[in-house]
C-alpha cells in the first residue's frame, strides 16, 4: 500500500460535471480508512470548494495549490508559499492588457481580476466562487502566481510571449473544454518540488509515492515520483511519461487509481 497519494482536481478529481462523483468520495474515503494519506496537487487556490475537497481529502495534512507555488496545511491552516517577483507580475500583466488576454493574480487563499470577459466569469464559476471584477491592489496575500485565461488556440501565443525569468505551465480543464489556464510561478517552481516537501513532512521516499493528473502541469510530479499515473483523458506526454494509466476522469479513473495504490 502506498502512503501518499497526490491528486490533481482539473481532469482527475473533478471531470465534466464539475464537482468528484460519489464513487471517487467513495473510493477517497476508503484510502483515509486505510491509513492512506491523500494530498491535493493543483493549479487551484485554497478557497472555494477546492479547499473543501482538500479539507476531506486529509483534513489534518498538507496540500498543494498553485502549482507548487503554496503548500497549505488543512489542519492549520499554516501556508508555505514562494512569492512572485513583482517584477515579473507587472511584466506578465503588461504582456496580458496589449494583447486583450484575461488576467488573474493569485494569493495563496485568493484571487482577482479586473477583467469582466465572459471567460473571467466562466472560470469564476468553474472555481465555484462569485465573480467580482477588482483590482490585484486588494489581493489578500502575496502574488504566488498569475494566470492567464484564453481561448485554448490561443495557449501557445502565451507561452511564447511571456517574459523570461517565470515558471510557465498550461492546463485545461473538462468543465472549459476550450478554454486554456496558463500560469507563471517563480522560477524552478512545480508540483514535483512540492510534492517532495510533503513527503518528506510524512518522512515518505518518493518511491512510494503516487501522482495522479492529466495535464502538461503535472508531467513533472508524474516523472518525479515512484508511481506516476495518467487518467484515461491525459494529454499525451502525459500518458507517455506515466508508469500506469487508469481510466477516464468522466469513468472514476481516479477511484481506479485509488484501488491501485492499495496494492502497489
Amino acid at each position: 500500500m502506498l502512503p501518499l497519494v497526490c491528486i490533481d482536481v482539473d481532469g482527475t478529481l473533478v471531470g465534466s460535471s464539475g464537482t468528484p462523483t460519489s464513487g471517487v468520495w467513495a473510493a477517497a474515503d476508503a484510502a483515509v480508512r486505510r491509513g492512506q494519506h491523500l494530498a491535493l496537487c493543483t493549479a487551484r487556490g485554497a478557497f472555494g470548494p477546492t479547499w473543501g475537497h482538500a479539507r476531506r481529502l486529509d483534513p489534518d495534512g498538507w496540500h498543494v495549490f498553485h502549482a507548487g507555488a503554496a503548500l497549505v496545511h488543512a489542519g492549520t491552516g499554516a501556508v508555505r508559499a514562494e512569492p512572485l517577483d513583482p517584477a515579473m507580475v507587472a511584466a506578465c500583466a503588461s504582456l496580458a492588457a496589449g494583447r486583450g488576454w484575461v488576467f488573474e493574480h493569485y494569493a495563496p487563499a485568493d484571487y482577482t481580476t479586473d477583467s469582466a470577459h465572459p471567460l473571467a466569469v466562466a472560470h469564476a464559476g468553474l472555481l465555484g466562487v462569485p465573480h467580482r471584477a477588482r483590482p490585484a491592489s486588494s489581493l489578500e496575500g502575496p502574488c504566488v502566481r498569475v494566470q492567464f485565461v484564453v481561448p485554448l488556440a490561443e495557449a501557445g501565443a502565451v507561452v511564447a510571449a511571456a517574459p523570461a525569468g517565470v515558471e510557465i505551465t498550461v492546463a485545461t480543464s473538462p468543465v472549459m473544454p476550450d478554454v486554456a489556464f496558463v500560469t507563471a510561478t517563480p522560477p524552478g517552481v512545480d508540483k514535483a518540488r512540492a510534492i517532495e516537501a510533503v513527503a518528506a513532512e510524512l518522512g515518505v521516499g518518493m518511491d512510494e509515492v503516487m501522482m495522479v493528473g492529466d495535464g502538461h502541469n503535472d508531467l513533472a510530479a508524474i516523472r518525479a515520483v515512484g508511481h506516476g499515473t495518467a487518467m484515461g483523458n491525459a494529454e499525451p506526454e502525459v500518458l507517455a511519461a506515466a508508469r500506469h494509466v487508469v481510466g477516464h476522469v468522466d469513468d472514476d479513473g481516479l477511484a481506479e487509481a485509488l484501488e491501485l495504490s492499495a496494492r502497489l
